[in-house]
């Protein structure tokens, strides 16, 4: 699908349910024109992820998904030789007695026995449709990995030493997320587009919560957001993102509850708070006052 306008790309994201402010549409449009990397820092839960699974709905692509944690390696994201069946094929061979040592290597080592990791599938399956690559939370990976992927999205293509050189035909949207935790280096960052989603304004979260909570009263909605608001200007160890505010309308609204009051708040505080440390600090005091600061 080709967008010839930001306004319309804007308006795209908007029809799948994602409130997209004109910058991160600029990004995302320039991201499809000049074929290159997205990077989306931000604080958690304010709709990072969710950025690469409305491309891919919105663009009709697959959506191959990449999760960093520390200690991951490179056979772990790009491919696998699969050694069972492997060493099955060595015995069925020995047993018939049929084929030549070589002949049994050559075999051995063919796309049949290939494991296929996230960055070989997102190379090799635009060859036959648009792909989405979301490379999740970057920032917990080692920088000897991040350095690895540096060069995959320079390229868009990897060595096999017993296949040989794989390319993309077609490369895939690549979407980075961080949190950041760390740093990413200054030279992952130039080969990207970069974005900063920082937690929404009020009127912008009301119309997220909105659209993705449909039922949910206007005023409820709106004091939701309100409180969502107050609660990210306290000293949590970790404040609440929009998918919390989100999990928080859902559950008043599954409760019955119409209105923002001291017991259904302290009920339901383990959607917006998930520390313990931040739940003790979230005392009857704190949460009545922020109660009064909210316009009914």
């Amino acid at each position: 699908m080709e967008f010839h306008s930001i306004e319309a790309l804007q308006e795209a994201m908007h029809t799948h349910d994602y409130i997209c402010d004109r910058a991160l549409a600029t990004i995302v449009f320039l991201a499809l024109k000049l074929e290159k990397p997205i990077l989306v820092e931000g604080e958690a839960g304010v709709g990072k992820t969710e950025v690469a699974k409305v491309l891919a709905a919105m663009l009709r692509a697959k959506l191959i998904r990449l999760q960093c944690y520390e200690g991951l390696d490179v056979n772990t994201a790009l491919y696998e030789w699969n050694f069972p069946r492997q060493m099955l094929h060595i015995k069925i061979a020995e047993a018939a007695a049929n084929a030549t040592a070589e002949q049994i290597e050559h075999e051995l080592f063919n796309t049949d026995y290939l494991i296929k990791r996230p960055l070989l599938e997102a190379i090799q399956s635009g060859m036959t449709q648009p792909t989405v690559l979301l490379i999740d939370e970057v920032d917990r990976s080692d920088e000897e990995f991040e350095a690895f992927l540096l060069e995959v999205l320079s390229d868009f293509q990897i060595s096999i030493p017993e296949i040989g050189t794989i390319k993309a035909e077609r490369p895939p949207l690549v979407i980075l997320t961080s949190n950041r935790t760390r740093e990413i280096h200054d030279a992952l960052k130039r080969r990207c587009l970069f974005h900063w989603i920082d937690y929404p304004s009020f009127e912008k979260e009301y119309a997220i919560v909105r659209t993705k909570v449909p039922g949910i009263a206007a005023h409820l909605a709106s004091q939701v957001c309100q409180f969502a608001g107050a609660m990210r200007q306290q000293d949590f160890y970790k404040r609440p993102g929009v998918a919390e505010t989100l999990d928080w309308a859902r559950a008043l609204l599954y409760l019955g509850r119409e209105r923002l009051e001291i017991p259904t708040i302290e009920e339901t505080l383990g959607c917006v708070l998930k520390y313990k440390e931040d739940l003790d600090k979230a005392n009857e005091d704190l949460l009545e006052t922020i109660l009064n600061t909210i316009r009914v």
